[in-house]
């Protein structure tokens, strides 16, 4: 037995019911009987003229190198764009999307959060103008079909064998990281190639990588020409931690993100911060977090505290990040350069400034630092 959605072999996961066996692996999205023949859903012809596209800026001779060889790659293979945050993994990617679109063919672009989407939603609707660019996800997904899809990765459920090229930004981070029903459904949903983008890769990746599926291209530097911002470290009790970072909020003229492992440690640091400074807080819990961040976008010097939930994705121009509590269990390697990621991305304030604060002496943190230093000095 195999699920022809999210490729489930295991029988404990299959159940037979007045209707015939289905598979309760990925049950959430509705039932896959395994007799069904499923087709994939008719599409209208991608339009003429869909291919021609913009960019803001031109991009530099790293980034054309490594845009035209993923261009040139997906015709033979699936591609790992392992770039450093903020080196423009996206427009690195535009060139593959209009090569599709001139031929004709289905593309998507698929992102873990929904934030991201409605992000890239309109930053790709202006790379394209003459292309429909729809986002889905959860709550919008009255019209799916459309020369360039932006959804949701659990919205992949939709397009059974679709897309001639599937995109899969952070395919690293949650939800996707590590859960099978995602990666079924998004295999079954590409007939063609795919290219996944990150900074972090995981095992999984590498392994790919390793077994021949995909090839890998790395550009270790911004469009800028800046290093990354190398995390400055300060290990103290708790009590000192709130002191430094105090006087690092003190006579700030950038943006300032703060993250924290925790719900309930961003609400007691906002409790906390609030008596001396005005600042906000987002977490997954935010009933209006695209309001909260969106006014957070538009201050220039504000200051927002945070969960991993702002961890990718969000771009603040020339913010500044401290991470409380870095030694936190919750956070991972990853997650850690992913944050540090947010700061020095702006040409206007390329350096920026990465602070982790600690309670106790982590191995982890060191970790981090020591891939950001290392990806400085392997300028690819």
């Amino acid at each position: 037995m195999k699920c022809q959605r999210c490729l489930n072999t295991d029988r404990e996961f299959f159940y037979r019911g007045s209707n015939g066996w289905y598979c309760r692996k990925c049950i959430s999205f509705g039932r896959a009987m395994l007799e069904e023949d499923r087709q994939a859903p008719a599409v209208k012809p991608v339009r003429s003229g869909s291919e021609e596209y913009v960019l803001q800026y031109p991009l530099t001779e790293a980034q054309s190198r490594v845009s035209h060889q993923c261009a040139e790659a997906i015709d033979t293979t699936s591609v790992l764009l392992c770039c450093v945050c903020g080196a423009g993994k996206t427009e690195l990617v535009v060139e593959s999307i209009s090569k599709m679109l001139k031929a004709g063919k289905n593309v998507c672009f698929a992102i873990p959060r929904r934030q991201v989407v409605l992000e890239l939603e309109n930053r790709l609707r202006k790379y394209f103008p003459k292309a429909e660019v729809i986002g889905v996800y959860g709550g919008h997904h009255e019209k799916t079909d459309a020369d360039l899809v932006i959804c949701t990765t659990h919205q992949l459920f939709r397009y059974y064998r679709t897309f001639d090229l599937l995109i899969l930004d952070e395919p690293d981070a949650f939800p996707f990281r590590g859960n099978a029903v995602l990666h079924g459904i998004a295999e079954t949903a590409c007939r063609g190639r795919t290219i996944y983008l990150t900074a972090t890769p995981d095992d999984w990746l590498k392994e790919k990588e390793k077994r021949g599926e995909l090839i890998c291209l790395k550009l270790n530097r911004r469009p800028h020409g800046h290093d990354l911002p190398v995390p400055v470290i300060r290990t103290a009790p708790t009590v000192i931690l709130l002191g430094i970072l105090l006087c690092w909020l003190k006579n700030r003229s950038t943006p300032r993100m703060i993250f924290v492992p925790t719900i309930r440690q961003a609400h007691l640091l906002h409790a906390f911060l609030s008596r001396f400074v005005s600042c906000s807080v987002c977490t997954s819990k935010t009933e209006n977090r695209d309001e909260v961040i969106e006014e957070f976008r538009q201050k220039k010097n504000g200051i927002i505290i945070s969960t991993t939930v702002l961890e990718r994705g969000v771009t603040i121009p020339g913010s500044d990040v401290c991470v409380f509590h870095a030694e936190h269990g919750v956070f991972d390697e990853a997650g850690l350069i992913q944050m540090a990621g947010r700061a020095g991305r702006s040409f206007q304030y390329p350096d920026g400034d990465v602070l982790f604060l600690e309670s106790s002496r982590s191995a982890l943190v060191r970790k981090c630092r020591k891939e950001i230093l290392e990806a400085n000095r392997c300028v690819v």
